[in-house]
């Protein structure tokens, strides 16, 4: 179940200059998006997502493209035969922003309600 409150938000864009969020608000985030990992000391979360194919995976990416288009908010991506890679941090403060964690339940909203396959 993805965080639903989370999915009802919107990323506002951010300029930097605020600190990223403490492990504790980390931690509290989290909680609505389990399937995320927290990376690199709680400045980056990531997920892989499954298919059952190269064309599925594909289909996943580019719908994370318009959705991250939408938000304003990119993640890195890496993906091949039947996986994607997502990983979220907001660069300008080089750590986790609430954004992430948007975006994420974003994410897993939509892997779970993507139509995949022909």
């Amino acid at each position: 179940m993805t965080g639903t409150h989370l999915v009802t938000k919107v990323c506002t864009p951010c300029r930097g200059g605020i600190p990223p969020l403490a492990p504790d608000e980390v931690t509290a985030f989290r909680k609505q998006v389990l399937d995320w990992s927290v990376q690199d000391e709680a400045r980056r979360i990531e997920r892989t997502y499954t298919f059952k194919n190269f064309a599925e995976a594909f289909t996943f990416v580019r719908k994370v493209a318009e959705l991250a288009e939408a938000e304003g908010h990119h993640p890195d991506i890496s993906f091949g035969w039947g996986y994607a890679t997502v990983s979220l941090q907001t660069k300008k403060i080089k750590g986790l922003h609430e954004n992430d964690f948007i975006m994420a339940a974003k994410l897993d909203n939509m892997a779970e309600n993507l139509p995949l396959g022909p």
